[in-house]
C-alpha cells in the first residue's frame, strides 16, 4: 500500500520543514545552508515583504490585547476595590470596535496575500522551463526546450539541477509512485509532486552558486535521502553547459575494462545473473534508453550518488558498492543487486560510467561556490 494517496490528512503542510528535521542525521553531511530567508531568490523576497507587515499587525494585535488584559486586570483587583462591579448589558462601540478592526486587519492581509501571488505566481514569458519528476527516491530533471542534437528526446539530468542565475525557473513538477514534494528552501517555495498532476511554479536566485533541496513531504523508507542539488551558473557558463548537454555523445569505451563495463551495461552478464543497466537508466548517445531509474548521461560529471547520500569522493567510494546492493546503502532503493557480479567485473562497470562527462568547459561542479 502507498504511503502517500490523494485523501492524504491535510496536516502535512503544517510543519514543512518537520519533514527536514526528520532527515537531520542523514544531512550532516551537507555544507549547504537551507534558509527560507535568502533574499537573493526574488519569490522569497516577495514573501519576506509581506511576512514583515503581518508580522508588524501581529505585534500590534499582541501590544493591545496585553495592554487591555493588564489594565483590566489592574483596574478591578479585589484588593483595590471589595464594591460589586457595575453591572452593564452590552456595549455597542465596544461591539463594533470589536467586529470592524479585525474585519480591517484580515482585509489587509487578503490584499497583501493576493498582491505576493499575483507577482510570483505567473510564469514570465522569458523563465527557462524545466520538468522535475520525484519518485522513489530520487528526482529526474527535463529541460523541454533543449532538445537532443542528431537524436531524440530532450536533455536530462539525474539529481542534479543546473540553472542560470538571474532567471525565473518554472518547474514543473509531477510524480511516478506517491506524493512527493519540491523545495529548495534558499530558491523557492515549494509544491507537491503528485502522480497524474502537473503544477507549474517560479524559482530563481540572483546568486551563483551550489543549493540544497529535499522531498518535504514523507514518501517512504528513504525519504530523508531523497535530496537532489541545484547548481546557479552564471548566464554564460549555463550556455556552455546547456549546449554542450545538447551535443553530448557518450564517448566510446577506450580500453579492455571500460569495454567490459560497456558490454555489462548494455547487455547484462547472464552467467552472474546481472540484468542490463539500459533496461533501467538512459546514455544519451547510445542505445540505453531506459527511463524507470536516474539518466546516466553525465555520472561523470556529478559530484553526488544517491540523490544525494554521498557527495566528492564519497560517492566514488560508494558506486561499487551501490551497484553491489544499493539496498543496504539506502532503505526502500528499487535498483536490483548484482551481488553474483565479480569485483572485476563491478571495477569494469565503475571504470565506464565515470567515462560519462561533459567537456570540462562544461562541467558545472567547482564553477560556483556552495551556499
Amino acid at each position: 500500500m502507498k504511503l502517500n494517496t490523494l485523501t492524504r490528512q491535510p496536516f502535512h503542510r503544517l510543519l514543512p520543514m518537520t519533514a527536514l528535521l526528520l532527515g537531520s542525521a542523514a544531512l550532516a553531511q551537507q555544507t549547504q545552508t537551507l534558509n527560507v530567508g535568502d533574499l537573493n531568490s526574488s519569490y522569497n523576497r516577495n514573501i519576506w515583504w509581506m511576512s514583515i507587515a503581518v508580522i508588524v499587525m501581529a505585534i500590534l494585535i499582541f501590544a493591545g490585547v496585553s495592554y487591555a488584559l493588564f489594565y483590566t486586570v489592574n483596574k478591578f483587583r479585589e484588593d483595590k476595590s471589595t464594591a460589586e462591579p457595575k453591572q452593564f448589558h452590552g456595549n455597542n462601540r465596544l461591539e463594533m470596535v470589536l467586529i470592524v478592526v479585525p474585519v480591517i486587519i484580515v482585509t489587509i492581509i487578503t490584499i497583501l496575500a493576493a498582491r505576493t501571488m499575483a507577482i510570483v505566481n505567473p510564469t514570465p514569458k522569458d523563465a527557462l522551463h524545466v520538468n522535475a519528476t520525484g519518485a522513489q527516491f530520487w528526482w529526474a530533471f527535463e529541460y523541454p526546450e533543449s532538445p537532443v542534437q542528431g537524436g531524440t528526446g530532450t536533455v536530462v539530468n539525474g539529481n542534479e539541477l543546473v540553472v542560470p542565475a538571474g532567471r525565473q525557473i518554472a518547474i514543473t513538477t509531477t510524480a511516478r509512485d506517491v506524493i512527493h514534494a519540491f523545495w529548495a528552501p534558499n530558491l523557492g517555495g515549494q509544491r507537491d509532486a503528485i502522480p497524474g498532476s502537473k503544477k507549474t511554479w517560479q524559482i530563481d536566485t540572483d546568486k551563483p552558486g551550489v543549493y540544497q533541496g529535499n522531498c518535504s513531504v514523507l514518501c517512504g523508507a528513504s525519504h530523508a535521502n531523497m535530496r537532489f542539488k541545484v547548481v546557479a551558473l552564471p548566464k554564460a557558463q549555463y550556455e556552455t553547459f546547456i549546449t554542450a548537454a545538447q551535443a553530448y555523445k557518450a564517448p566510446a569505451p577506450s580500453n579492455a575494462s571500460e569495454q567490459n563495463g560497456y558490454n555489462i551495461f548494455m547487455q547484462g552478464k547472464a552467467s552472474a545473473g546481472a540484468a542490463a543497466c539500459l533496461s533501467c537508466h538512459r546514455i544519451q548517445g547510445t542505445m540505453a534508453a531506459g527511463a524507470v531509474g536516474p539518466d546516466m548521461s553525465f555520472f561523470g560529471s556529478r559530484n553526488t550518488l544517491g540523490a544525494g547520500i554521498y557527495e566528492g569522493q564519497a560517492r566514488i567510494n560508494h558506486i561499487k558498492p551501490w551497484i553491489k546492493k544499493c539496498v543496504d546503502l539506502k532503505p526502500g532503493c528499487l535498483m536490483p543487486a548484482y551481488e553474483k557480479l565479480s569485483d572485476q567485473d563491478l571495477s569494469d562497470l565503475q571504470a565506464y560510467i565515470l567515462t560519462l562527462k561533459l567537456p570540462e568547459n562544461a562541467a558545472y561542479w567547482g564553477k560556483v561556490p556552495v551556499q
